[in-house]
């Protein structure tokens, strides 16, 4: 390891609640709710209407956009309701066990294609279409893979245990996604907390010459791509830039399982492994779940919530969304389902900032946040952009330090949608 980045943060990480427990399959839900837009990109069509009956793993819904990614049947069943949003299927159980059959292949276009007709996008939570990182625009060369392996969100561990308990399909993702991309070798970083993933990766790694391990500093947010590339390579990306300029792309260790099934295997994204975590749930698990499953059943499949839950987060809760309603679905980008107590949310007046600069020296992208705020709070977008505001990856390291407990990040994001809906009306 060369370096790591700058700022960061140490947040109580809670991981021992799930960190230790096996991935748990549960079973098929009654009926399941695929959203259209599941990915960064174009939102997909319908290819389904009200009373079709659909198998499990047919493609229900695309885009001609290169930046999208189909949906998937992730059950068999009839289409119960087909709306702006998404499509609802009512389970067939006898016809949602899929039997694939491995696709033929021979380049790494093939490759890429099997990826996209599989709807495979980022698992870490950017959910940002596979198909389209692995495919360099002319004038650049892919030469470093990096698998994010960091999972550095506290309470999460769908990673920790897809690297634990499914190192092999792990191996075969990376040597695909090495083909697909053309990098040469491929760095697998872990954050030192995790020593039973490392130990595991390194020994399935021991003979293959260009797939490493490196242990990383357990430090949040470890696991954003900029982060965990200044950490394993030393290189920053540039300003307004992306890892390709560098010559490296990063996939999460979901995303390469994913990769290998789908390439390996014939079977597209159907389901992932969810951390259902927090005190208010009644038994923390990892669950290998169908996308699309309301999360009030993936709650109760883990025995329900206790009596003093206040709050569900949709990932971790750092970066993660509060739930509105629990009969919101399961997505590709759910890493994890967290039922918080009073005693872990706290609700807090903001007051005024004391220019303490906790803040800026927080920040892992050096940006000055407590400007950003203000700028934003003052409705001063041009100014918030002419330092830097769209290089903020909205961690929350600064509204956590944040003595004054200003929402920092709440106000950096209402910025960033001011300005861009500006843009769509021009």
């Amino acid at each position: 390891m060369k370096t790591t980045f700058p700022g960061g943060i140490h947040p109580p990480y809670n991981k021992e609640l799930t960190a230790s427990k096996a991935i748990v399959e549960m079973p098929l839900p009654k009926r399941v709710r695929l959203l259209l837009q599941q990915h960064i990109g174009a939102p997909c069509k319908p290819l389904v209407k009200k009373g079709d009956v659909v198998t499990v793993g047919q493609k229900i819904a695309d885009s001609d956009a290169f930046v999208s990614a189909p949906i998937i049947a992730s059950v068999g069943g009839e289409v119960a309701a087909v709306d702006a949003e998404g499509i609802e299927i009512v389970t067939d159980p006898e016809h949602s066990r899929f039997t694939g059959q491995a696709p033929k292949y021979d380049t790494p276009e093939d490759i890429r294609q099997i990826i996209r007709e599989a709807g495979i996008v980022g698992m870490g939570g950017a959910a940002f279409p596979t198909h389209v990182k692995l495919s360099p625009p002319e004038g650049k060369e892919v030469h470093t893979l990096i698998i994010n392996g960091a999972e550095c969100e506290p309470y999460l561990s769908t990673d920790h245990r897809v690297m634990v308990e499914q190192g092999e399909e792990l191996i075969e993702g990376i040597k695909i996604l090495l083909r697909a991309c053309g990098a040469q070798k491929a760095i697998i970083g872990i954050e030192k907390n995790k020593p039973d993933a490392i130990e595991n990766l390194s020994r399935l790694c021991r003979d293959e010459e260009n797939i490493r391990v490196e242990a990383v500093p357990v430090v949040y947010p470890q696991g954003g791509e900029r982060q965990l590339i200044k950490s394993l390579t030393g290189r920053e990306v540039p300003v307004g830039g992306l890892p390709l300029d560098l010559g490296i792309v990063v996939q999460n260790v979901a995303t390469a399982v994913a990769v290998h099934q789908a390439v390996n295997l014939g079977r597209p994204l159907i389901d992932r492994v969810v951390t259902v975590s927090g005190r208010g749930v009644a038994e923390p698990a990892n669950v290998r779940v169908r996308l699309g499953t309301p999360i009030r059943d993936l709650i109760e499949f883990c025995g329900g919530m206790r009596d003093d839950a206040v709050k569900v987060v949709n990932g971790g809760p750092m970066m993660g969304k509060a739930v509105a309603s629990l009969d919101d679905p399961v997505t590709k980008g759910t890493s994890g389902i967290l039922v918080l107590t009073e005693a872990e949310v706290r609700i807090y007046e903001e007051r005024t900032c004391i220019r303490c600069a906790r803040c800026v020296d927080a920040c892992p992208m050096r940006l000055m946040p407590n400007y950003l705020a203000l700028y934003s709070r003052k409705s001063m977008y041009n100014d918030a952009e002419q330092i830097h505001l769209f290089n903020c990856i909205e961690c929350g390291c600064c509204s956590f330090v944040c003595p004054a407990r200003i929402p920092i990040v709440h106000y950096i994001q209402k910025a960033k949608h001011e300005i861009n809906s500006k843009r769509r009306k021009k």
